[in-house]
């Protein structure tokens, strides 16, 4: 008996969880994205689309059952470190196979020796605080607290999506949305004065030009590590490794 089709689960709203849909989708599979929600407009992917989480390592392993997924693929932001744990543990209770997807990190950058690597975001303040007092922040909204001992010092924050909460009154909100630019990531160092940029390692392209422009400018940069893997994972970092692994293609 032939096995039946894939029915495939993908957990995300990057732009590779974008590409993977579109993937499948045009190779006749049924694919569901699930997204967090956390984005008021987000690019839709292919397929069905289904938003908000699931309550849980419990609730997602009532979906699985519910749902009859086949495979999920794990491809929230290489961050999401919660969501990821989730799915391993709801994946490997349900007997589902599960593969996560990210985007390669920015370890193989030319200049990433000289950056500072640090493990966490307060581990981040500390570093940067001690290099210099006009930051640039682009770690996302959800960190903003991690550094709001810097009240008084004039912060650059820039984000895709209103923060939550007010900022503090010296610092300065820029809303942008990726792909950028190394001429713009100058100009926006240069006209905030700055002297220490602080990212995670989310990798990828569309927001890699800050790090050209703190090059160009000598500006030091912090960089957040990322998460690890959950042991025992499938892991690949490309749209096609993700593409072979759910349709069994070598």
């Amino acid at each position: 008996m032939a096995p039946l089709p894939a029915r495939v689960l993908l957990l995300g709203g990057s732009a590779e969880a974008r590409a993977l849909a579109d993937a499948l989708v045009a190779r006749g599979l049924e694919v569901t994205s699930s997204l967090a929600g956390r984005v008021s407009r987000p690019r839709l992917p292919a397929g069905r689309v289904r938003v908000g989480g699931f309550g849980g390592v419990e609730g997602l392993r009532a979906a699985l059952r519910a749902e009859g997924w086949t495979h999920v693929v794990d491809a929230t932001h290489p961050f999401a470190a919660t969501m990821t744990a989730h799915a391993a543990r709801a994946t490997a209770a349900e007997g589902v196979p599960l593969l996560r997807l990210a985007r390669p990190g920015w370890s193989g950058h030319p200049d990433a020796g000289a950056w500072r690597w640090v493990e966490d975001h307060d581990e981040a303040c500390v570093v940067a605080g001690r290099l210099g007092r006009r930051p640039v922040l682009t770690t996302g909204r959800q960190t903003l607290h991690h550094y709001r001992g810097w009240a008084e010092r004039p912060v650059l924050v820039r984000l895709v999506e209103p923060p939550v909460d007010p900022l503090p009154g010296a610092w300065t909100l820029v809303l942008a949305r990726g792909p950028y630019d190394v001429d713009g990531e100058t100009d926006l160092l240069r006209g905030h004065r700055a002297d220490v940029l602080l990212t995670k390692d989310s990798g990828g392209a569309h927001t890699a030009a800050k790090l050209d422009a703190a090059r160009v400018l000598g500006v030091p940069v912090v960089v957040v590590r990322r998460p690890s893997v959950p042991d025992g994972v499938a892991a690949v970092d490309d749209v096609a490794g993700a593409v072979r692994w759910v349709t069994g293609e070598v």
